[in-house]
């Protein structure tokens, strides 16, 4: 079969995946082999090299985390969750093999088995979903694990995008605000949808790339199964192992998974293990067994600080929205864990009733899938799978709407048709339902246009028939297509800021600005342009060594103005001289432009440089990220918990949010702690620590201006007073215009040209009140003259005494000072004070 859309939907999930074709204008799921609608995103290998991937390989997981117990070694060979490290250089090492594979070499089996499930059809498009906060380089891996596992074209769709899709399909709520709640196996997405007349537009979303059903399985473990087995055993040794630690978690993980399920549809779960089934002892040889019985209740207590993660991350973007919980209209369920009645019964007391009408676990593909039947399958596709022995047809037309009619064009492509053509051709277009024909139209290679009418809120499918006039049928291609009725959905948007760093003006730190035009929720793909950027040294043509360095990062809602480095680091252009064809001065103007793709990606960065009026073109590469050090995160938490020990011992800051900020980083220490060797978890303990470093630089910010804020007033004001006293005119002029400067000083918070003002400020007040501190100076060795050891008594005294005769008369600085200046050379260098008036 031939297509002119994608027509396939594949969610690719961090512990489950599933794919959905577009059949006779429904997505329809495709069972796996072995008949469920999902499939374990699990891949391993055999003894004999063989890949297993999907149930067969989950089959085997409990049993390889239990081997790798009994020699205390990680050697495995089944592989889970790999998704979380997805565009990583983190890679899984299998014994069988003896290879190590990445996260898309691995993602890449999944969609190999995938494809394996369609029959009737060589599958070479997809539309594949990602979670919406993903990464640009997540993103690449993404297409990179595709292009691996033999797909010529995929595109890429937003995970909430393609709920919201299956959800509308059969809702019959057309307007008001949506909010998909996606809470899947590793990954949380939050997405504000509003949605009027049917067409859905995505307005806003969150999320946390490391949260999901891993951070409850390792609840799980770490708050019930551990603590168990310190209390039956001694594991004292395996505790302060991080390699054995981490090898007892992932072997109980497959209990916690197990407890999580049950708890989901039953009161009370018992986990439950015979002796022998788990290898390895303790610490005085004991072999290992569990027998733990939980409640509902009991197990609330591990997991809903995880989900109260995700519902605090919502309840954010429910309220910057300015909305409520009450104002939504549904509130939908994705993801596996979602099933939990603890997760819902929390949701409904602190936002709203969820609405389950969608399949927490198929929505996503589905969804997909009807975004995939609106999708174009490229040219490359598109001409390799042409039958030209049958008359080839161009198809226009809106693939969703919620309009009742739709226009159709068709027009016949004689360049792409093998043989002849008959002189005249008919075209009639039957709906799938065959309540509707268009009836017998003449077509011809200029095109026709033929208006259809749709069956309300579903899909349409429309068979086209080709007849001669002879009333025989022709064979065409393509043959068929379908338009969406009563929803519409709008572009993806971006799911970050993509901005630069830059040194800022007013306080000299290097902080993240947001490029115009590529701010968070802006459709895609985009343009954004920045201008107004200053070098920092001048570069000469053809010096290599001559740079500029353009960090670009991508940050979340609040990232305006924070430190870049607390931002997510995407590529660091360059420019050399080799780039310029003449000198490019100090100071110059650097204009930057940026592009991104469909799917959010930065394409090409320009660099217009006025002063030469000369372009650079930067195209940007796919990077990994590297694993990081767990020394380096402690390192970080102790420099955080110091600046809030700084600032609680300042008395400024509200206690609450010292001690809020405070609890959150020893949670992020205590999860370190946990799980010092998983990859992912130090990911995510880093990601969680520069939102609180985030924090505590507002914290000190708001500080810092107060505090300065006061210091400039105060020291205005006795300027201002000296002035009344001492000024005239000129002096008065001055201060007048101090006071413009310290005005708008004030009124921009700039803190970098405020200290400017400040010393400016401080200068004039001494030199103002100059006089009064000679005649201070003279009046202090006029008391203290015995005390003074002068070098000549009688020279000082001769001296002082002019110097009362001059205060006693009419002093001037011009008059006086020189006195003072002698006199201070009559004393030994140890009595000249510091910091002395005499170094105007």
């Amino acid at each position: 079969m031939t297509r002119t859309k994608i027509d396939y939907g594949i969610d690719l999930g961090t512990t489950n995946s599933a794919i959905a074709r577009m059949e006779q204008g429904d997505p329809i799921i495709k069972k796996s082999d072995t008949l469920k609608d999902t499939m374990p995103s699990c891949v391993g290998f055999n003894k004999k090299g063989a890949t297993l991937v999907g149930d067969s390989a989950f089959n085997n997981y409990k049993s390889d985390k239990l081997r790798s117990m009994k020699g205390g070694k990680t050697k495995t060979n089944t592989f889970i969750e790999f998704k979380r490290t997805m565009g990583t250089d983190k890679t899984y090492s299998s014994s069988h093999m003896n290879e190590a594979f990445n996260s898309e070499q691995l993602s890449a089996e999944v969609l190999k088995k995938l494809k394996s499930f369609i029959t009737d059809e060589n599958l070479q498009s997809a539309v594949i979903t990602v979670p919406a906060k993903f990464e640009i380089r997540q993103r690449d891996a993404t297409l990179r694990a595709a292009k691996l596992a033999g797909f010529k074209y995929a595109e890429l769709l937003q995970e909430p995008i393609a709920a919201s899709m299956a959800y509308g399909l059969n809702s019959q709520n057309k307007n008001g605000y949506w909010v998909v709640f996606d809470f899947g196996g590793g990954t949380f997405d939050a997405a504000l949808v509003k949605v009027e007349d049917g067409i859905m537009q995505v307005k806003d979303t969150d999320g946390d790339n490391y949260l999901g059903g891993k951070n409850l399985d390792a609840a799980i473990v770490d708050e019930i199964i551990i603590p168990y087995l310190e209390e039956e055993y001694v594991i004292d040794s395996i505790l302060e192992d991080n390699n054995k630690k981490q090898i007892l978690q992932y072997a109980m993980k497959y209990y916690a998974e197990e407890a999580k399920i049950q708890l989901s549809f039953k009161e009370e779960h018992n986990i439950l293990s015979d002796l022998g089934d788990i290898p390895g002892e303790d610490d005085e040889g004991e072999e290992f067994e569990l027998d733990i019985t939980i409640n509902r209740e009991r197990l609330k207590e591990a997991i809903a600080p995880v989900f109260q993660r995700a519902i605090d991350i919502t309840k954010d973007l429910i309220q910057r929205n300015n909305l409520s919980g009450g104002k939504l209209d549904a509130l939908i369920l994705v993801g596996g864990p979602t099933h939990s009645p603890i997760l819902r019964e929390m949701l409904e007391e602190q936002i709203k009733k969820p609405d389950t009408s969608a399949d927490p676990m198929t929505a996503v593909a589905t969804g997909a899938a009807l975004y995939a039947s609106t999708m174009d399958v490229s040219d490359e596709v598109k001409e390799a799978s042409r039958d030209q022995t049958k008359i080839q047809l161009d198809i226009g037309y809106e693939p969703s709407t919620v309009e009742l009619e739709e226009f159709v064009t068709l027009k016949m492509l004689p360049e792409k048709t093998e043989g002849g053509i008959p002189a005249s051709v008919f075209a009639e277009i039957v709906r799938g339902d065959k309540a509707w024909s268009s009836g017998k139209v003449s077509i011809n290679e200029k095109g026709e246009m033929i208006e259809a009418k749709l069956n309300e809120g579903k899909p349409n499918n429309f068979q086209i028939l080709l007849y001669d006039v002879a009333g025989n049928r022709l064979e065409c291609q393509p043959d068929n297509f379908t338009v969406i009725q009563g929803s519409k959905v709008g572009s993806a948007t971006l799911p970050y800021n993509i901005g630069v760093e830059i040194k800022r003006g007013r306080d000299g730190k290097l902080v993240f600005r947001t490029v115009k035009g590529l701010e968070v929720n802006q459709s895609l793909p985009a343009k954004g342009i920045i201008n107004g950027l200053k070098t920092q040294q001048q570069i000469r043509p053809g010096n290599a060594q001559d740079t500029i360095e353009i960090p670009i990062y991508q940050g979340d809602y609040y990232s305006e103005g924070s430190r870049a480095l607390y931002n997510e680091h995407v590529y660091d252009a360059r420019i050399t001289g080799d780039d310029l064809p003449a000198l490019l001065p100090e100071r110059s103007y650097v204009d930057l432009t940026l592009i991104t793709d469909k799917s959010g990606r930065i394409e090409k960065i320009e660099a217009f440089f006025p002063y030469l009026d000369h372009t650079v073109d930067i195209e940007i590469p796919e990077t990994v990220g590297s694993e990081i050090d767990a020394a380096f995160l402690d390192k970080e938490i102790r420099k955080a918990k110091g600046a809030l020990s700084g600032l609680a011992a300042q008395g400024l800051v509200n206690r609450q949010e010292i001690e809020s900020t405070a609890e959150e980083i020893e949670r992020l220490k205590q999860s370190l702690d946990q799980s010092r060797n998983d990859y992912d978890r130090k990911k995510e303990v880093l990601n969680n620590l520069k939102k609180s470093l985030r924090k505590i630089d507002e914290l000190e910010d708001n500080i810092e201006w107060p505090q300065f804020e006061k210091e400039l007033r105060e020291e205005f004001d006795r300027l201002e007073g000296a002035n009344e006293e001492l000024g005239n005119e000129k002096t008065t002029q001055h201060v007048n215009q101090l006071r413009t400067q310290v005005d708008e000083v004030i009124r921009k918070k700039d803190l970098k040209l405020g200290q400017s003002v400040l010393e400016e400020v401080h200068n004039f007040f001494i030199a103002l009140t100059f006089i009064y501190q000679l005649i201070g100076v003279v009046r202090h060795f006029r008391n203290d003259f015995d005390r003074l050891h002068w070098r000549d008594p009688q020279q000082a005294r001769q001296l002082l005494g002019q110097a009362t005769q001059i205060i006693a008369d009419n002093p001037t600085k011009e008059r006086l000072h020189p006195i003072v200046v002698q006199l201070f050379q009559l004393l030994p260098e140890s009595e000249v004070p510091d910091g002395t008036v005499l170094t105007e």
